[in-house]
């Protein structure tokens, strides 16, 4: 199921956001609205996907947000010829939509 930007910034409750770290530099975005998971879509109808993870962040930052996670899922064992692990290996990182202060180098 599908929400598309339009609808999330209307939502009377914040929602649950995952960020999905895809492959190099690319992320899409679902939702989690009264226990069931939504795909972040443009108001056209195209999944939601930026290149960058401040860009991401950018747009959910003005959004009714509870919570946001980072959510990468490895190949790496696939990629080098090792046997499927038994184990899930997916990593999960809470991220912050604040912006903070560049530091000042002298």
């Amino acid at each position: 199921m599908a929400l598309t930007l339009t609808q999330f910034s209307q939502l009377p409750v914040p929602a649950v956001v995952v960020v999905h770290s895809l492959e190099q530099a690319l992320y899409q975005v679902t939702l989690l609205v009264d226990g069931q998971e939504h795909l972040l879509t443009e108001d056209s109808g195209r999944p939601f996907r930026k290149r960058s993870l401040q860009a991401v962040r950018d747009v959910l930052r003005v959004l009714p947000v509870a919570s946001v996670t980072l959510r990468h899922q490895s190949a790496y064992d696939e990629m080098i010829g090792q046997p499927p692990r038994e184990g899930d290996n997916t990593l999960e990182v809470a991220l912050s939509l604040e912006d903070y202060p560049q530091p000042v180098i002298h």
